[in-house]
C-alpha cells in the first residue's frame, strides 16, 4: 500500500454539509484510527496530533477530522450546546466512518476510534451503532458516561485512559466501565490531570493507545464477487 507522507486532505459529505479531515496512510497499515475530539479542540490539536504520530509509528493509519463545521463551531462557542449533543455528534461520526470505509484507501482496513472529552462519548455511541464495523475504541480523559444506554451495546474492545488526579472524570469513567459489556480496561496515569499536560503523561497515553490498536485492529476480509 502506498504511503501518504504528509497526509491527504479530505472533505466528508455528511447531512448536506462537508466536514474537513486529514488522512495519514503509512505503508502496510493494518487499520485506521479515527480521532473524535472534544469541545474547544480541532483536528489540529497538538495533543491529538502527538498521539496520532505514535499510532502511525506503530503501524496504523490515522484520520483526524472535525465533527463540526466552522459555522457550527462558531455557534457552539456562543451556546456550548453542540459539544454536549452526543446523539448528534455520534451520528456525525458514524456517517463519516461509513463514508471513509467506502474510500479505496480504507476499504480493506479495520476501523478504530480514539475519542477525547465529549468526543469519547460520541465514539462509543457510533461504535454501538456500527457494531462489528468498529474493532476498537480508546478514550483519553473522556466522558464515556455521556454515551448513556449505548454503553451496553458497544461490542468492540474499549480502553479508558484517565488521569489519576482528574478525580471527577475518573469516578465517571469507573461507573461507565461497569456498564460496558465488551472486552474492557481502564488505565490510570498517576498524578496526571485532565489534559495530561504533566511531563511524560501524554506519552504514556499515546503508548497505551498505540498498543491497544496494534492488538485489536486488523485487515478486513472483503466479500468475493
Amino acid at each position: 500500500m502506498r504511503s501518504v507522507e504528509h497526509g491527504k486532505s479530505l472533505r466528508i459529505p455528511v447531512a448536506e454539509t462537508y466536514l474537513e479531515g486529514e488522512l495519514h496512510l503509512p505503508a502496510e497499515a493494518r487499520g485506521i484510527v479515527v480521532f473524535a475530539h472534544g469541545s474547544g479542540s480541532s483536528r489540529h490539536s497538538p495533543r491529538n496530533q502527538f498521539v496520532a504520530e505514535i499510532v502511525r509509528n506503530c503501524g496504523n493509519a490515522t484520520f483526524l477530522f472535525d465533527l463540526l463545521t466552522l459555522d457550527e463551531e462558531a455557534e457552539d462557542e456562543q451556546t456550548a450546546q453542540l459539544r454536549f449533543d452526543i446523539p448528534f455528534l455520534g451520528r456525525r461520526l458514524a456517517c463519516a466512518t461509513l463514508w471513509l470505509m467506502r474510500q479505496p484507501e480504507a476499504q480493506h482496513l479495520g476501523i478504530g476510534y480514539f475519542g477525547s472529552s465529549t468526543g469519547a462519548a460520541a465514539a462509543l455511541v457510533a461504535a454501538a451503532e456500527l457494531g462489528s464495523k468498529i474493532q476498537a475504541v480508546v478514550s483519553r480523559g473522556g466522558r464515556p458516561d455521556l454515551a448513556g444506554n449505548a454503553l451496553s451495546s458497544v461490542q468492540c474492545p474499549t480502553l479508558l485512559v484517565v488521569g489519576g488526579n482528574d478525580l471527577t472524570v475518573l469516578d465517571l469513567n469507573r461507573k461507565a466501565l461497569r456498564r460496558l459489556r465488551c472486552e474492557k480496561q481502564i488505565e490510570i496515569i498517576p498524578d496526571a490531570t485532565h489534559l495530561f499536560a504533566e511531563p511524560g503523561a501524554l506519552q504514556k497515553v499515546a503508548k497505551l493507545a498505540a498498543d491497544w490498536f496494534r492488538t485489536h485492529l486488523a485487515h478486513v476480509e472483503m466479500p468475493r464477487c
